[in-house]
């Protein structure tokens, strides 16, 4: 074998090292089971609480505390959103981000990045099939559960040419259908924040994803009377 040989082999291995080892430390957490590790402890050495609420989503739950974090405040809810999170990375940490923080109700929102297949190839039924074992899991729980529409996407920044507009029409009317087959509370976001091209109103969104703070003010109109309800 020439240098040349050698030095190309050297290479290659080193290369897979590097990719195997950034493989391990994605698989030690893909879920992100750390993220909201201490804030659960904490939470839990308080004691139970029966007005407790927990918000269990992605990137538009997550920032829905940082962009307009008065709605959040002096009262009992527990954001647990995780930006770029998909149903089953969810359904994997929903007992110790949900369950285990013995709230009264779970409001859940998720969907859009499975859409996007985030975490790989997925089918619209597997989507909603996740949402529903994670109801399954608040129900047994003795868990109060708010269902919420997936929000409408024309496309995604991050992933161009997904068509994600019609696929979200279909899981949102596979999460209602569920909603009411269950008797369950079911928020529909989708219908007041949808434009004529089925993407989010220009006026709600600065990326067509995200909701600005006029979004979460839509958004929180629709949940405040639910809330209300069920505490």
């Amino acid at each position: 074998m020439n240098n040349y040989s050698k030095q190309s082999m050297k290479i290659s291995i080193t290369f897979i090292i590097i990719i195997i080892s950034m493989s391990n430390s994605m698989a030690q957490d893909w879920a992100n089971l750390n993220r909201y590790k201490d804030d659960n402890k904490k939470l839990i050495e308080l004691g139970f609480t029966n007005k407790r609420v927990v918000f269990m989503g992605n990137s538009i739950t997550e920032s829905w505390l940082k962009l307009h974090p008065i709605y959040f405040s002096n009262k009992p809810y527990v954001n647990r959103g995780i930006s770029g999170q998909t149903t089953p990375q969810m359904l994997l940490r929903f007992r110790q981000d949900v369950v285990d923080l013995n709230p009264a109700t779970v409001v859940i929102l998720a969907g859009i990045n499975d859409i996007a297949e985030n975490t790989g190839p997925i089918t619209i039924e597997m989507i909603a099939s996740n949402i529903y074992s994670m109801v399954e899991l608040a129900e047994s729980n003795e868990i109060k559960v708010i269902l919420c529409s997936v929000l409408p996407a024309k496309e995604f920044p991050w992933k161009k040419g997904a068509e994600p507009a019609d696929k979200i029409v279909k899981l949102n009317q596979l999460i209602e259908e569920y909603a009411q087959k269950k008797s369950l509370k079911y928020i529909n976001y989708y219908r007041l924040m949808v434009d004529e091209d089925k993407g989010l109103k220009k006026e709600l969104s600065n990326d067509g994803v995200h909701p600005t703070i006029k979004g979460y003010e839509v958004m929180e109109s629709l949940l405040n009377e639910m809330l209300l309800k069920e505490l």
